[in-house]
């Protein structure tokens, strides 16, 4: 019996496959794909390539997306993802989730469970998606990035404007700043949104998850100003990994195929009457 986790994000789609074994959770596979505005056709080759089948349980987490998948769908998934990824023994104060769209703290009391949750505004500028946009602007690659910022002097750029922002991006690459000074001062600045999220919380040691945690430039600067960031092992999918525990725990509903996939068109706006 395989159970598997589903992640609708803003910007990407993300699936995990775990087992039970003697009791404990097992993690068998995992995959995080760009929908690029298709999140239905990316989820259905997802589901394709990690070969789910009518034997499978599921669950779904993630934006406002999951409504459109019939399918068990949680709200909640990281409280789950924290007990199965954290250290024995080890106390956080807080799980940082650094997605594509938001910045999420999530504080954590004595026994690890969820206390309290801090949002950012919802400026773009500071977020996972717009650090790539800003990256293709300078035809480079996430990879090319991450090495020129790696060794360069970051140039400051404002955060609390995404236009304010691109216009630094863009004056200071017209007066010949190097790329790789313009790409770390952007992950310093998403590193200070986040230092200004856990002003509200305790932050001696946390947990980063999300795509952006996968950002060495940006965790380096976050250690320079908290004592101890640890980026556990399952952080690209974090919450995709506690819908599959969820899943685990509650999933009595199996795969019913593809055909039956998505519910009916709909749409994630309200309308006023005539």
């Amino acid at each position: 019996m395989r159970y598997i986790g589903v992640c609708l994000g803003a910007s990407t789609v993300k699936v995990v496959a775990v087992s039970c074994d003697g009791g404990k959770a097992k993690v068998l596979s995992a995959l995080v794909k760009p929908h690029e505005g298709n999140p239905r056709g990316v989820l259905a080759d997802s589901l394709r390539e990690m070969r789910v089948g009518r034997g499978d349980k599921l669950a779904v987490t993630g934006r406002k997306f999951r409504n459109f998948v019939n399918l068990p769908t949680i709200t909640e998934a990281v409280e789950r993802a924290f007990a199965f990824a954290a250290s024995p023994g080890q106390r956080y104060d807080a799980i940082v989730s650094a997605g594509g769209e938001t910045f999420m703290v999530y504080a954590l009391d004595e026994v690890g469970k969820i206390m309290n949750v801090h949002t950012g505004n919802k400026c773009a500028s500071g977020t996972g998606e717009f650090f790539l946009q800003q990256i293709r602007r300078m035809n480079l690659s996430l990879e090319e990035a991450v090495r020129l910022g790696l060794t360069a002097t970051p140039r400051k750029v404002t955060g609390r404007c995404s236009v304010f922002c691109k216009s630094d991006c863009t004056h200071a690459l017209n007066v010949g700043e190097p790329k790789g000074n313009v790409t770390a001062g952007l992950c310093q600045m998403m590193a200070s949104k986040v230092l200004e999220l856990l002003a509200h919380v305790e932050h001696e040691r946390i947990l980063l998850v999300g795509g952006v945690a996968q950002n060495p430039v940006m965790t380096h600067f976050l250690k320079e100003e908290i004592p101890e960031v640890v980026v556990p092992e399952d952080a690209a999918y974090f919450e995709a990994l506690g819908a599959a525990l969820w899943a685990m725990e509650n999933g009595e509903t199996g795969f019913s195929g593809y055909d039956s996939l998505f519910a009916g068109k709909g749409s994630s706006f309200t309308f006023l009457p005539p």
